[in-house]
C-alpha cells in the first residue's frame, strides 16, 4: 500500500464537512483541472482497496469542478453566474491573480485582465453564492498585492484591505503559497488564514532535473537573495544539511524609480563558494533583474560551480530574452517555478527550466480542508524532505559504487 493512499483511508475516519466542489476561476482552469483529477484519482483508490465509507452521493466523483460563468458586457462591466447550486457544499474557489493572459472586451478593445480584476471576479463569484454554500475558501496562490504589506508613508494597505473585504464577504478559510511577507496574517487575527511553502517541490524538481547534484555541506550552499528571504533560506538550508549566504541590496533612497528606491549593488555576506553549487530561493521572479544580477555575481566573482534559482513564482514580467542571454552566458543552470501561476508555453520549452508541480501537493491540501483534519503533517514538510534526501542519497551512493567497481574492472 502506497503512503498515499495510507494517507486518505486515515482521512476517510473523519466525516466530510460537505460535499467537495471547486470553483477554478479562469485565470486558474489548467491547475483546477489538475487538481479535481488528483482528487478523484486518491478517494478511488482508496475505495478499490475497501478502506472508504461514502459519507454521501457526490464523495466519489471523476469531476469536483463546479461550472461558472463570468460574462462582460461591451462596456466592460461583469457578473458572475453559477451554472450549478452550491448548496450545502464546501466549496474551494481557485483564483490566479496573476494571470495576464485573461482578457475581455471593452468598448471595442481586448483587455488583458490585471490583478485588480480578477479580484474583482472573485467578489463576484462570492455575491452570486448567496450565503448558500456550506463552507467557502478562497485559494489564493499568489497574494493579491502581496508586496503592499507594509505602511512607510501616507500609502494604501491593499493586501490587508483585500483579506479584511473577503471575509467580510463570508469567506470562512483563506489559504496562500509563500506570501512574501507571512505576517499579513496578522490582519485578521481571527480569521483563518494559512500559508503554504513549497521546499519538497523544489527539490524534487531539482533532483529530477539535474544530473550528479551531491545535495551535503561539502557541496551546496543555500542562497538568498535579499533579507526578506532568509528565513525560507535558512529552513532549506538546515532541512538538506547545507549552508546560507545571503544577499543584501544596497538602495539609493535619495529618488524613487518605478515605485521604488533603485538598486546600487548587491552586496554578499557568506562562505566560500568556489566550487561549490548554489540554491537560490526566493518567493518569485518579476522583472528577474536581481536575480540576474545575483546569479552572475555567484558565478563571476564568487566561482560557484552551478547555480539553481528556485522561485514559487515565475511571473517573467520583462520577458525572457534576458534570462535567456543569462543562460548562454552561464550565469545560471536551471530555474525551477511551480504551476501556481500561469507560466509562458514558450518557458516550458527552454532547456534551462524545471516545473516544480505543485497540484498534488493542492489536492492533498483541499481534501484534508474537506475532512476538517489536521494540516500539520503536510504544512510542514521536513520529514518528506528528509525522506526525500536519505532515498536520493542512497541511490547516488550505489552509482558510484558501481562506477569504482567498473573503473576497477
Amino acid at each position: 500500500m502506497s503512503s498515499d493512499t495510507s494517507l486518505y483511508q486515515m482521512l476517510d475516519r473523519s466525516m466530510p464537512v460537505a460535499p467537495l466542489a471547486i470553483i477554478a476561476l479562469p485565470s486558474a482552469t489548467e491547475l483546477g483541472q489538475k487538481v479535481s483529477q488528483y482528487i478523484s484519482s486518491f478517494r478511488k483508490s482508496v475505495d478499490e482497496e475497501g478502506g472508504a465509507v461514502p459519507f454521501h452521493d457526490d464523495y466519489y466523483k471523476d469531476n469536483y469542478l463546479l461550472n461558472v460563468s463570468l460574462e462582460r458586457s461591451p462596456t466592460g462591466e461583469g457578473r458572475a453566474v453559477l451554472l450549478e447550486s452550491a448548496r450545502g457544499k464546501d466549496v474551494f474557489i481557485l483564483v490566479d491573480v496573476m494571470n495576464w493572459t485573461v482578457t475581455y472586451p471593452m468598448n471595442g478593445f481586448i483587455n488583458h485582465m490585471s490583478p485588480d480584476d480578477h479580484f474583482q471576479d472573485l467578489k463576484r463569484v462570492l455575491s452570486a453564492i448567496q450565503g448558500k454554500a456550506r463552507r467557502i475558501t478562497v485559494i489564493m496562490p499568489f497574494l493579491y498585492e502581496g508586496r503592499q504589506h507594509h505602511r512607510g508613508m501616507l500609502e494604501s494597505l491593499d493586501a490587508a484591505n483585500m483579506l479584511n473585504e473577503l471575509f467580510d464577504l463570508g469567506i470562512d478559510n483563506f489559504i496562500t503559497f509563500d506570501a512574501h511577507d507571512p505576517r499579513i496574517a496578522s490582519v485578521a487575527p481571527l480569521d483563518n488564514f494559512d500559508n503554504f511553502v513549497s521546499p519538497y517541490q523544489f527539490l524534487l524538481a531539482l533532483l529530477k532535473s539535474v544530473d550528479d547534484l551531491h545535495v551535503d555541506k561539502e557541496h551546496v550552499v543555500v542562497i538568498s537573495p535579499d533579507e526578506g528571504a532568509l528565513d525560507r533560506t535558512v529552513y532549506f538550508a538546515n532541512v538538506i544539511g547545507a549552508d546560507t549566504g545571503m544577499f543584501y541590496k544596497r538602495r539609493d533612497y535619495s529618488r524613487i524609480v518605478g515605485g521604488k528606491n533603485p538598486i546600487v549593488a548587491h552586496e554578499f555576506l557568506g562562505t566560500n563558494l568556489a566550487g561549490k553549487d548554489a540554491i537560490i530561493i526566493d518567493d518569485m521572479i518579476s522583472s528577474g533583474g536581481s536575480m540576474l544580477d545575483t546569479s552572475r555575481q555567484l558565478k563571476e566573482q564568487m566561482h560557484a560551480g552551478r547555480v539553481f534559482i528556485c522561485t514559487t513564482f515565475g511571473l517573467f514580467t520583462d520577458g525572457l530574452e534576458a534570462f535567456d542571454k543569462a543562460y548562454e552566458a552561464g550565469w545560471f543552470d536551471k530555474v525551477v517555478c511551480t504551476n501556481l501561476t500561469w507560466l509562458p508555453p514558450e518557458l516550458l520549452e527552454r532547456p534551462y527550466f524545471a516545473v516544480a508541480d505543485m497540484s498534488k501537493y493542492l489536492a492533498t491540501i483541499i481534501d484534508y480542508f474537506n475532512h476538517d483534519a489536521s494540516i500539520s503533517n503536510i504544512m510542514v514538510s521536513t520529514h518528506k524532505l528528509q525522506e526525500l534526501l536519505m532515498e536520493y542519497n542512497s541511490h547516488m551512493r550505489k552509482a558510484l559504487k558501481n562506477s569504482e567497481v567498473d573503473s576497477l574492472e
